[in-house]
This record gives structure tokens, sequence and C-alpha cells, in this order.
């Protein structure tokens, strides 16, 4: 059994047990959260899309909060004398899929 949830602006495709890195959530570690689900497929191999997903629901437990590896942002304009050099870490959430319930 699988399923297509929705969080962060995203779309994953997740499993029970799965951990799972998504965009910052602000909820403390441990908590449950429900993430909005747009599919399902059951074991049988019957798919739910759409208005038949209504009543779905995919619980997740945080594990953590952290950041991301560190990208380097490198601007350059040639013949100007213009660069700028700056580093980003994006902020995660680690979610562990407990349950599909539909």
């Amino acid at each position: 059994m699988y399923a297509v949830v929705r969080t962060g602006g995203k779309q994953y495709v997740v499993e029970p047990g799965q951990v799972l890195k998504v965009e910052k959530i602000n909820l403390p570690e441990g908590s449950e959260v429900e993430l909005e689900t747009l599919m399902i497929r059951n074991d049988d191999g019957s798919v739910k899309v759409g208005d038949e997903v209504k009543g779905a629901k995919v619980k997740a437990t945080v594990v953590r909060h952290g950041k991301g590896k560190k990208i380097i942002v490198f601007k350059y304009k040639s013949k100007k004398h213009y660069q700028r050099k700056y580093g980003h870490r994006q902020h995660f959430t680690e979610l562990k899929i407990e349950e599909i319930v539909g």
C-alpha cells in the first residue's frame, strides 16, 4: 500500500514505515501530523483518486528538524567587476510515516 501526499508545495510517494525529508513544518519533535492525501493504492491493486480520497488519512510523526547541506550561490557578470558569493542551508523536517488509512 502506498499513497501520494502533498506538503510544502511538493508531492511525495510514501509507504508505511518510510522516513521522509520535507520542507520545515512548525511542530515539536514527537508530535503527530496528518498529511494531505491525493491518491491511495491499496494492496489489492485498487486506486482511489479525487473525491474517493476524502476520508483517507496519512499519519506521520515528526522525527527531527535540521538543516540540509550547504549550497554555494555565486553571481558573476563578466567585464563589469561584479561578483557575489553566499551560502544557503535549507531547513527541513524529517517525518516517519506511521500508517495510511483509507
